[in-house]
């Protein structure tokens, strides 16, 4: 039984085993965990009982994992993206007063067209359509961005009025946990241990633990809990109050978070093929939009692929047991809610940090001496971070790199395609201006 599994997730091929894959999964779902406290307290706001939206975090992200893992066969996990639960409660629910149970309805709409876009092979048209360049950019601008965030979790990031952004107070212990684990992992990493990020993470819980530091409170859960918003979406509210503009919000930004996801992911796993594609793109992009369809239903806004599945991947994972892995320990999640806060952000900050500074690796492939791909690239790569959206990030480097190739006389037809996203991300930002 374990051969066969081991033939259907290619682990010769791959240099792979499973420990190494278990060790990979257990990573990624530490770093990404927060999302199991952070999501219920956005979405509450809208209304929608903590409990029950715990619930269907923890499911729809085990769904969407485990999907991805079986089907696709690619470590990455997915879970409800953070962006769109925050436009879900604070610009749909609370500022355009829609109901949860309608906001639900439009979300599973945008789920539908993610499927049927896949089906008719449009999505996969759209990401062959992108340079290769850009792919780069991305990544490499998805490095930045996590790692950005990693240094925020860590408090040596801190806002700031006058700067934007400041350095924070080294001497805060969040702050100096974090720098040792940082220190721990890399050190792990040069001599080569496995499962280096994941002995970080939890030494540095550990003492985080012993000092005190670590303040946590129990929190309800439970499956028991779902039925309060399992099936109460509204697609005809949906449908009749015309939510059209909402529903391409939810759909255009998860279809690009997840296609700048997917790029980075794959790349740092080493994934993509030597002529720029992604082997089983339709399985990948079928789990994405299956599980998005499937969060609406148990109760959670859009799901959608996680960049901090590449902490896995910096762990060694390479297959689906990767992301069958983080499932499972989501589905467990769900009874051991109440658990899942105690790893402080301490502990997970240094992953990301590494994880983001090691996915740099990929600028190399950037031809910084032609202005044509230079500066398209230079803007996803800044504005990912800076704009705190792989989305825009990756629509400013479309528009650009359409623009400068029409006023050059650089354009090709057979590229149409990438003057058409360039021309909806262009009236999505007009449209983001004037509203």
């Amino acid at each position: 039984m374990l051969k066969r599994l081991e033939n259907y997730f290619e682990f010769t091929r791959l240099g792979t085993n499973w420990r190494t894959e278990i060790l990979a999964g257990a990573t990624t779902f530490l770093t990404m965990a927060y999302i199991v406290l952070v999501n219920p307290a956005i979405l509450s706001a809208a209304g929608m009982p903590v409990a029950a939206v715990t619930a269907a975090t923890c499911l729809s992200a085990a769904f969407g994992s485990i999907l991805m893992g079986v089907v696709a066969r690619y470590p990455i996990a997915l879970a409800p993206g953070m962006g769109l639960n925050a436009y879900f409660t604070y610009t749909v629910c609370l500022k355009m007063h829609i109901p949860w149970q309608t906001a639900l309805g439009a979300v599973f709409l945008s789920g539908i067209i993610f499927l049927a876009l896949t089906a008719a092979g449009i999505r996969q048209m759209i990401l062959r359509s992108i340079p290769h360049e850009l792919y780069a950019a991305v990544a490499s601008g998805i490095g930045l961005f996590i790692a950005f965030i990693g240094f925020r979790n860590a408090g040596l990031i801190v806002g700031d009025p006058e700067t934007l952004v400041s350095l924070g107070n080294v001497r805060n212990p969040t702050a100096i946990l974090a720098s040792l684990g940082l220190i721990l992992m890399v050190a792990l990493e040069v001599k080569k241990v496995r499962g280096s990020i994941l002995i970080g993470v939890l030494s540095i819980t550990a003492i985080a633990w012993a000092l005190g530091l670590v303040h946590w409170a129990p929190a309800p859960g439970g499956f028991h809990e779902l039925t309060r918003t399992a099936f109460q979406l509204d697609i005809r509210g949906a449908l009749n109050k015309g939510l059209l503009e909402i529903v391409f919000v939810f759909f255009f930004v998860d279809l690009f978070d997840n296609l700048g996801t997917l790029v980075a992911v794959t790349k740092r796993a080493g994934l993509i093929s030597a002529d720029h594609s992604i082997p089983r793109l339709n399985r990948i992009l079928f789990a994405d939009a299956t599980a998005t369809v499937v969060g609406s239903l148990t109760g959670t806004s859009t799901v959608t692929s996680y960049v901090e599945s590449t902490a896995g991947v910096m762990a060694g994972g390479r297959s689906g047991i990767t992301a069958i892995v983080t499932g499972l320990m989501f589905l467990g999640a769900i009874v051991a809610a109440p658990f899942v806060g105690v790893v402080p952000q301490a502990a997970t900050a240094p992953a990301l940090i590494l994880v983001g500074s090691l996915m740099l690796a990929t600028i190399t492939e950037i031809r910084w001496t032609d202005p044509l791909v230079a500066v398209p690239s230079f803007l996803t790569l800044v504005l990912i971070p800076l704009t705190y959206s792989i989305a825009n990030g990756l629509g400013f480097g479309i528009i650009a790199w359409a623009v400068l190739h029409l006023a050059t006389g650089k354009f090709r037809r057979q590229d149409w395609l990438l003057y058409v996203l360039a021309a909806l991300f262009l009236a999505r930002f007009i449209y983001l201006g004037a509203s």
